[in-house]
């Protein structure tokens, strides 16, 4: 039976997940088509990209950058377009069957938005989106029939296990978490983390501001408010796991105490892939777990003394409202002012919790109030640090 090609718009094609996006529509030209891809400031790998994928449009967040790009491409049949406004209106396209959002933080909120409301398919790598505003994102989805698949590995990994249960009830779900570079750290340690220290993962590689995340358990409490919006459970049905292998990606446990557990190695094409191809499952170049070369699968409590990034998320997802979107835009200028090396390690958690007292409540946000939060927060974090 013939099948029809997909054509997939990428937001973020120069970041982790969508060049490895694009490795998955290489290995399967017959099945998928890279149509649009965006960017926001990286436009020589754009260039690079548009000239190899050929796509029909090529979209460049940061205008400025928008000569360069459009006289780099000129010899070639591709639409150049530039800034948020022309992100939010290509997802929009006819021809696109889904969206890959994967641009980092906040900036996904928008075209996500926009695509739902076109009824496109979204293959969701972009956390905040949920984080931020999880409650307007599930119920305009539902609202325009809109497939939300998940890309995360953990996410994905909940989505098969709950494949085939129908309506099974969940008791719990057991979300893993590697643990990142610093769990065995002190306290003492982990105010003299660096930089390259925090950059440096033990299993994954990601970008650099999740990579930050996933060190300090931000990640796996963003993962948590994501799983409560995705599957439909209580943040007190969801249990963080430290489990260093990250062999099991995240397990489900029904009413009957039944455990069910997705398995792979920590390799985001598989469930990018996943996403894509879904409901089938194509063939993949990535190794297949030896069994019997591990020699353990290992699993501790997250130290939330140490690490009380996850704490707050689940204060924050409580407390419901705009608090979720306060927590994230106060953890994006956290991380950003790490890297920067501006902050040290643990300042991150300390001005984000001043942030979160600080910062104007509301219980009943819209999206208007969700971007009044988010540039509130902002400046608040900020004048903190001056």
């Amino acid at each position: 039976m013939e099948v029809k090609k997909r054509n997939i718009a990428i937001l973020g094609s120069t970041g982790s997940i969508g060049r490895q996006a694009l490795d998955v529509i290489a290995a399967y030209p017959e099945r998928f088509e890279a149509y649009a891809l965006v960017a926001n400031n990286r436009v020589d790998q754009l260039i690079e990209q548009a000239r190899r994928y050929l796509p029909e449009v090529v979209v460049i967040a940061n205008e400025s950058k928008y000569t360069l790009l459009k006289e780099a491409l000129s010899d070639l049949p591709i639409k150049v377009w530039c800034g948020n406004r022309a992100i939010e209106e290509m997802v929009q396209d006819e021809a696109i069957d889904m969206v890959l959002t994967a641009m980092v933080g906040f900036s996904g909120l928008k075209p996500t938005i926009s695509a739902i409301g076109a009824g496109k398919a979204i293959a969701l790598a972009n956390k905040e989106t949920l984080v931020v505003a999880g409650e307007l994102i599930t119920s305009l989805a539902l609202e325009h029939r809109c497939a939300v698949l998940p890309v995360d590995s953990e996410h994905s990994a909940i989505f098969q296990c709950l494949n085939g249960e129908g309506g099974n009830r969940i008791e719990k779900i057991l979300l893993t978490a590697s643990g990142g570079p610093f769990r065995t750290f002190t306290r003492e340690q982990l105010k003299r983390v660096t930089r390259a220290q925090a950059l440096a993962h033990p299993n994954w590689h990601m970008g650099e501001k999740v990579t930050i995340d996933s060190s300090t358990l931000m990640n796996k409490g963003f993962e948590m408010i994501e799983a409560k919006w995705l599957f439909g459970v209580e943040p007190s049905q969801i249990e963080v796991l430290v489990h260093p292998q990250s062999i099991i990606h995240s397990m489900v446990q029904f009413e009957d105490r039944s455990v069910i557990a997705q398995l792979g190695q920590p390799d985001m094409r598989m469930p990018i892939q996943y996403a894509f191809s879904y409901p089938e499952r194509l063939r993949s170049d990535v190794a297949p777990v030896d069994f019997f070369a591990l020699s353990q699968l290992t699993f501790e409590r997250p130290d939330r003394d140490k690490f009380p990034n996850l704490t707050f998320a689940y204060e924050a997802i409580g407390e419901g409202g705009n608090m979720p979107c306060i927590l994230n835009a106060a953890n994006e200028v956290a991380v950003a002012l790490f890297l920067q090396e501006r902050i040290g390690y643990t300042e991150m958690s300390r001005l984000i919790a001043e942030t979160m007292q600080k910062a104007t409540f509301l219980q009943t946000p819209t999206l208007d109030d969700y971007i009044q939060s988010d540039a509130e927060t902002r400046e608040i974090i900020h004048a903190l640090t001056h």
